[in-house]
């Protein structure tokens, strides 16, 4: 039932307080009309007796309260869901942006989603192969996970977001089901939302996957940064309203990237601050961990439903702290991470995925034998432990000298080179398959003195060493 008042008392940045009303419930949908006759919407941020404070999505600059109409609408924000969806670029609201018609939904659902029963949730164990061999190989995504990306500003996670979502959209859906990481049961969809991000990187993101025909397996949703701030709040959730009828209504595994969420945070603060919070750390609401809660935990698998969410939200970490309240909260709830590294971007090194302390909690769960192969955990560990000795090494050398290392140590030290140059880095373009990856890395281990492969089994060692190093001592 629609209830429409001229009530307003006050109007601060996106935020009107409006008296004497009655029936407003929480995250409610609002229309308001300002007084030159144009219209936008909001929601219900508090209902206090007969009080309610309205946030706006599009600013309210020029409104008067006196003249300014609020209707309440009795409904919270909703958007409207199709298979239709597919190949369609929308703005940060969930309306075409591409030019193309309205969507003809087949159903209108709430974008604060549902909560799922933690007893009907499945656990995450299926891997999903990327192209990229650092994600691949050492901290594997999992169908059903969040694994989050902790970038820094002018790092090319935006690169790196593109390239995972157009190869994952192509990888997964190889004919050959006895290939490593081949097709997997059910069709498979991205859904890609960027917030606050230039007009720049939205024709970037737009060519990027028009390109390779991505698009055809794509939802995309896009938040300009001259769009209204409050709007960027409500992207993340129409993204993964999507998800949810993607994976649970038509049966989809949909893989979700979230980029970026340090402009959501901001815009989170933005509102925070008009509201008269008393602030957390850094200026940031002290429920930043509950909402950032109700965005990743809609990733997961659902007993008895074929299909599955996997995020991949993507950050840029402030100074490269990680101990920033964005990248800190964030760890806390998903599944490990994947830290970019500035120094093997300034070497030239793309993309620049810093091994060491990334990392993936449900990596034991995504590989091994009838998900990639055998040998791709011991190989895995084998690989890390080699480059952390490697630049262990080179610290050394810097402090003693190159004379002061072993020959075990220049072995070392020439596979962490051969690691950054071979199996780190790789084209922008450039599809990796699980094989390849195994294979480089094999190659890799091919370097050190047989005696040091101490992660991997006698027989991985025979059976997957190329051919003429499987003695080498």
């Amino acid at each position: 039932m629609t209830r429409e008042y001229t009530t307003t008392r006050d109007i601060v940045g996106p935020l009107l307080l409006v008296e004497g009303v009655t029936g407003v419930t929480y995250a409610e949908l609002v229309e308001l009309e300002y007084p030159d006759g144009t219209r936008s919407l909001g929601n219900v941020l508090e209902v206090d007796g007969d009080v309610a404070l309205v946030q706006a999505f599009q600013g309210t600059r020029g409104s008067n309260p006196s003249e300014t109409k609020v209707r309440f609408l009795g409904r919270s924000l909703e958007l409207g869901v199709s298979r239709d969806m597919l190949g369609r670029v929308f703005d940060g609201l969930g309306r075409p942006r591409d030019g193309g018609p309205e969507i003809i939904p087949d159903e209108r659902v709430s974008i604060y989603g549902s909560p799922i029963n933690p007893t009907a949730r499945d656990f995450p164990d299926d891997f999903i192969q990327t192209g990229v061999s650092s994600i691949d190989g050492l901290n594997p995504l999992v169908r059903g996970q969040k694994l989050p990306i902790f970038s820094g500003s002018g790092l090319p996670h935006n690169q790196l977001a593109a390239q995972i979502a157009r190869q994952a959209a192509v990888l997964q859906r190889s004919e050959d089901p006895g290939k490593v990481g081949g097709k997997l049961e059910g069709e498979f969809a991205v859904v890609f939302a960027a917030m606050g991000i230039t007009f720049e990187d939205a024709d970037f993101f737009m060519t990027e996957f028009r390109s390779t025909a991505a698009i055809e397996r794509a939802v995309l949703f896009l938040n300009l940064a001259d769009d209204p701030a409050v709007e960027r709040i409500a992207t993340p959730r129409m993204a993964l309203t999507t998800a949810e009828y993607l994976a649970y209504e038509c049966d989809m595994h949909v893989l979700v990237i979230l980029t970026d969420m340090t402009y959501y945070c901001e815009a989170l603060r933005e509102v925070s601050a008009a509201r008269k919070e008393v602030p957390g750390r850094r200026g940031f609401p002290g429920y930043l961990y509950t909402d950032l809660a109700t965005l990743y935990e809609r990733a997961g698998r659902v007993k008895g439903r074929k299909g599955s969410i996997t995020q991949v939200p993507i950050l840029s970490m402030p100074d490269d702290d990680k101990t920033h309240p964005i990248p800190d909260l964030t760890g806390y709830i998903t599944e490990g991470q994947i830290i970019l590294d500035r120094a093997l971007h300034r070497s030239g090194v793309y993309p620049p995925v810093a091994v060491l302390p990334s990392l993936s909690r449900l990596k034991q769960k995504g590989i091994g034998p009838g998900k990639t192969r055998e040998d791709h955990a011991d190989l895995s560990n084998q690989l890390f432990g080699a480059y952390a000795r490697g630049l262990q090494a080179k610290e050394l050398a810097v402090i003693l000298g190159e004379a002061a290392l072993s020959d075990t140590d220049r072995a070392f030290v020439a596979f962490a080179d051969a690691f950054e140059q071979r199996f780190i880095r790789q084209g922008a373009d450039e599809e990796r398959s699980v094989e390849e990856t195994l294979r480089v890395g094999w190659e890799l281990v091919a370097l050190l003195p047989r005696a040091e492969l101490k992660r991997i089994k006698d027989e991985f060692v025979e059976k997957y060493m190329p051919a003429g190093e499987a003695v080498r001592v």
